[in-house]
């Protein structure tokens, strides 16, 4: 005997059709309560306080979305594999995620995502105690502060900060590429030529608390004041530390005047068959009142225009920075960039020049660069390529033997002051022994190796004139290979000033993995070529060169 079929009660039935129809048809009555439909959801880890508004999202359209919560570039990774079981992934950017697909090997699927749409947005700042914003602002009188304000004060041990691992969170990878934006101050996307390890090293001495992700980076914070003064992050989770009652003062948050990268909380559709369920999803979380509980509950920026500001979300973002679209700007930047948890110190040693052609003009020059590194030049770019706390320097002047020698370790304008003094001291010698000055380099740096294995160590090459003393190249290069293979990963950077010779210099620089730089005018035959004595560009030319090697390594 077949048995009848089930059916249900009048009165279930009624209640079905009216929650169908008052929902929009978006829900389903299957007799006992239950969601109609689950969705696997890889996402952001700061996304957890959307729960509450996801609960009541299963409630009115029948979908569950089941939550696996990660570190956005740990998560984007796992997609970039193509061997997951998600139906949707919701990060708080997929940039990284499309730009890393770019370079996916022969034969990969990268599951970027066959539809998207942005669901709020928030840009990464910098909150400062109000200790720290005082003292930036008594620098900064009446103006807006920008990344080189704080990459200056994180170089000087003004401005400490906490910031989330660039290589595993999308706030840590966006506060560096506004940085790195800021410095290179072309206006347009990063290329790789325009990342220079230079201008991030004063810029990462600031770095004293880091986390795998942006929450736990928060409660690190708040648990332990006093480490750090300043925090990196979104402008959302800046408010709501504010909002919480963790903290003895509410932080100031600062919205750089040189640019910021804007996070949209894109929700990516992975798998085609599930797309009734998501445009459900986008259509609910879309709707300008749930854009306002949003907003409410997470002090993000809704995206829909039809929902006013909360009065704390109300700073311009007319600043956006472009994201790069290159893969090899990101490789650079976090490979520049480093472990945030290893804090190692780095050591420049100096050769300078000091035969007797450098009298003059040429030792003006030099005294200038220094100043200008130790923080005379107040420019925007000047600020991302100073001396820094912690930094080691070592300076060797040379003529045709090593003339004297002084290392300082960078913890105040003390240290400073003695290294000028040491530069601005007189003591010339008529010869020029390249090759030996550049040899006892090497030495110093194996000590520096030894003492410290993971110091970051590289070597600045100063000279106006030819070898004239001492070993010659051939001598120096057997040397040079004979040396341990750390050693030899210690790379030089000629500078070619005057009449130096530049092939020989080019040689030293490719040798060691380093580059020649021409510290003269570009119209040596023009009366400011910098091998005139009186020559005002030579100090500008020097001072430039400098910059853009030091440290690099």
């Amino acid at each position: 005997m077949t048995p009848a079929p089930r059916t249900l009660p009048l009165g279930v039935l009624c209640l079905c059709l009216v929650l169908a129809v008052g929902l929009g048809g978006l829900a389903s009555c299957s007799g006992d309560g239950g969601s109609r439909t689950t969705l696997r959801v890889l996402a952001s880890d700061e996304l957890t306080d959307m729960k509450p508004l996801l609960d009541r999202l299963r409630k009115d359209t029948g979908v569950r979305l089941d939550m696996d919560y990660r570190a956005t570039n740990d998560a984007s990774d796992t997609l970039l594999t193509g061997r997951h079981s998600y139906d949707l992934a919701w990060l708080s950017s997929d940039r990284y995620l499309r730009l890393r697909a770019k370079r996916a090997p022969a034969g990969a699927t990268p599951a970027t995502g066959v539809q998207s749409a942005s669901i709020m947005r928030s840009p990464v700042v910098v909150g400062l105690t109000p200790d720290a914003a005082r003292a930036l602002a008594a620098k900064v009188p009446g103006e807006r502060l920008s990344w080189a304000d704080i990459a200056d004060a994180a170089a000087t041990g003004t401005v400490r900060f906490g910031m989330a691992d660039p290589r595993r969170s999308n706030s840590g990878l966006a506060a560096l590429v506004g940085v790195a934006t800021a410095a290179a101050g072309t206006g347009r996307a990063l290329r790789p030529a325009d990342v220079s390890c230079d201008r991030l090293r004063g810029f990462r001495s600031g770095q004293t608390l880091t986390a795998a992700g942006s929450r736990a980076l928060l409660d690190a914070f708040a648990t332990r004041p006093g480490r750090t003064n300043a925090l990196i992050t979104y402008e959302s989770e800046l408010l709501a530390l504010n909002a919480s009652g963790r903290l003895r003062a509410p932080l100031t948050i600062v919205h750089p005047a040189d640019g910021m990268v804007l996070s949209d909380y894109p929700l990516l559709l992975l798998d085609p068959g599930r797309r009734d369920a998501y445009d459900r999803v986008v259509d609910w979380l879309t709707a300008p009142g749930h854009q306002r509980e949003i907003m409410r509950r997470t002090l993000r920026r809704p995206v829909s225009t039809d929902v006013p500001r909360d009065a704390r979300l109300t700073a311009p973002l007319d600043n956006a920075l472009y994201y790069p679209d290159d893969p090899a700007v990101l490789d650079r930047l976090l490979a520049d960039y480093g472990d945030p948890a290893r804090r190692g110190a780095d050591q420049v040693i100096f050769l300078l020049d000091f035969s007797t052609s450098m009298r003059g003009a040429r030792t003006r020059a030099l005294r200038a660069a220094f100043a200008a590194l130790s923080g005379a030049d107040g420019s925007a770019r000047a600020k991302f390529v100073r001396f820094h706390q912690g930094e080691r320097l070592t300076v060797v002047r040379f003529g045709g033997r090593p003339l004297a020698e002084r290392t300082v370790t960078v913890r105040g304008p003390a240290d400073l002051r003695a290294l000028a003094g040491f530069v601005a001291a007189d003591g010339y010698d008529g010869s020029t022994a390249v090759w030996s000055a550049l040899d006892h380099g090497y030495r110093t740096a194996e000590r520096a190796l030894r003492a410290d294995p993971g110091r970051l160590v590289s070597i600045v090459l100063m000279t106006d004139g030819e070898n004239n003393a001492g070993i010659d190249r051939a001598a120096f290069t057997a040397r040079y290979r004979s040396r341990p293979a750390d050693v030899r990963a210690v790379r030089t950077y000629p500078v070619r000033f005057g009449d130096a010779d530049a092939a020989e210099l080019r040689r030293a620089a490719e040798l060691t993995g380093g580059r020649l730089t021409d510290a003269r005018s570009p119209s040596p035959s023009s009366p400011s070529s910098p091998s005139s004595p009186s020559s005002p560009s030579s100090q500008s030319s020097l001072s430039t060169a400098f910059k853009e090697i030091r440290g690099c390594s």
